[in-house]
């Protein structure tokens, strides 16, 4: 098939549908790191005008990976819904992409025709829009999920407190935590991101949180955030998981630099539905994605790191997850080089995603060598809270001190709730007016010197713990 459009006296062509997408990408380092990027900004332009003319129905026939290599490839066609499909078959991307922007894209609507949406249509008509069409197609997607409180209502905004800390001392995520729920964050998931991988120290963590929340009665859910056979590990020994994570990629081979494919992947989310743990539902998956993991693996086949990124949601898809999130900054400057071009990269993939039917959260976070700021994350927190994002992070001063970078805090959150007028999930936010956090407003209640509740969560069981060892003589 002919990719090709002319711009004046100049007839642009592109060879594959892997080269009009890359080339049709708005401006980024990953991009031009791998030699993808458009040579020029008219070519750029050239490309969406190529890319805009295309039927949505060539994506169903032409992959960007070949299927025959790639297991990403054969779930994307092989899973992939006619019939929820059928109602726009007949589009072009440009036509696509008027049609989200049109009345007749209702939330219901929309929620109809995720499951005939491939990754690949959502990026390419993601590339011929511009950042308000992104926020406002987005805001019309609605996905709800649910494990111990409701996700994703519309009007709702959830915070995942990240309690982390370099040497997982408990007493110190303790605190952190406790900091955080006094702040009205945790209804996304507590999850800590944990400094090691020794069995017998997860293990504890995950008792650690669930001691915290039981003893708390809070209703949410926890997530240590390892490797996905450790979790399964911990799941054969007894441990009280509620959520397994894991990072993923848009091909097979990305996935295996990570050390999971689909088959492992069943098996884990088998396993965990089977524990039966949630309360209000049984959506047990947490991943997260980020632009740029295919070629920091040397494992895109020649496909621009925003598609790769979409494709990856249709594995995240496949298991029905309660959380999903893009850690749009985290990789660096080689792949998102500054604040504009990761504002675009968090807005793509939040718009892809919930264009798919996954419940996206967003890590709106920067690393300190790139050239972005706390504005520009405040500018970006704005505009995706606009866009109905699910959750955000909450990190304490928002400056993880185990993985050294910058996210966003519990103080932030209060802003879009105030700005937006945005509830917590919906269990939480009366469970927090019970326990005096809050007022009937969901406003921060005035502080108190000595809380009954901080004393409630204090000082928790720590499972297993070793010995001090004996101090050596001098």
């Amino acid at each position: 098939m002919s990719f090709r459009t002319t711009i004046g006296q100049r007839v642009y062509r592109f060879g594959s549908l892997r080269e009009v997408m890359a080339k049709a990408t708005p401006l980024r380092s990953g991009d031009c790191l791998a030699g993808l990027a458009a040579d020029s900004a008219e070519e750029r332009v050239a490309a969406r005008c190529a890319l805009a003319d295309l039927p949505l129905s060539v994506f169903l026939n032409q992959a960007v990976v070949p299927y025959e290599d790639d297991e990403v490839t054969r779930l994307i066609i092989d899973t992939h819904d006619a019939s929820a499909f059928l109602p726009v078959a007949s589009l072009t991307v440009g036509g696509f992409r008027d049609w989200l922007l049109s009345e007749r894209a209702t939330p219901d609507a929309l929620r109809r025709r995720a499951p005939g949406i491939t990754p690949e249509m959502a990026a390419a008509v993601s590339k011929v829009m511009r950042n308000q069409d992104l926020i406002l197609a987005a805001s019309r997607c609605e996905v709800v999920t649910r494990f111990r409180n409701t996700q994703g209502l519309r009007g709702h905004l959830s915070v995942r407190l990240q309690p982390n800390h370099p040497t997982d001392d408990p007493a110190g995520i303790v605190a952190s935590l406790v900091d955080g729920l006094m702040y009205g964050a945790g209804d996304a998931v507590v999850g800590v991101n944990p400094a090691s991988d020794s069995m017998p120290d997860l293990i504890r963590l995950i008792h650690l949180l669930d001691d915290v929340l039981a003893r708390g009665e809070v209703p949410t859910q926890a997530c240590v955030l390892t490797h996905v056979t450790n979790t399964m590990q911990a799941m054969q020994q007894g441990a009280p998981v509620d959520l397994v994570f894991q990072s993923l990629g848009g091909t097979e081979s990305t996935n295996q630099s990570f050390g999971v494919s689909l088959a492992l992947l069943d098996e884990a989310h088998a396993m965990a539905q089977s524990l039966q743990r949630g309360t209000a539902g049984n959506n047990v998956m947490y991943f997260e994605t980020g632009q740029g993991s295919a070629l920091s693996a040397n494992a895109h086949h020649g496909v621009d790191q925003q598609t790769c990124e979409a494709r990856a949601y249709a594995v995240a898809r496949r298991y029905r997850p309660l959380l999903v999130n893009t850690v749009v900054g985290f990789i660096g400057p080689e792949y998102l080089y500054d604040g504009k071009q990761i504002i675009r990269a968090g807005l793509e993939d939040h718009f892809c995603g919930k264009l798919m039917g996954l419940p996206m959260g967003c890590d709106i976070c920067y690393t300190s060598h790139a050239e972005a700021d706390q504005d520009d994350m405040d500018n970006l927190m704005v505009l995706l809270a606009n866009a109905g994002l699910n959750f955000m992070m909450g990190v304490p001063g928002g400056d993880d001190v185990m993985l050294n970078y910058q996210s966003t805090s519990f103080h932030d959150a209060l802003v879009l709730r105030e700005l937006l007028g945005l509830k917590r999930a919906p269990e939480f936010e009366v469970w927090l007016q019970r326990m005096g956090v809050t007022d009937p407003q969901g406003r921060l209640s005035p502080p108190q010197l000595h809380h009954p509740l901080v004393k409630t969560l204090q000082a928790p069981q720590i499972h297993d713990m070793p010995p001090e060892p004996e101090p050596k003589p001098p």
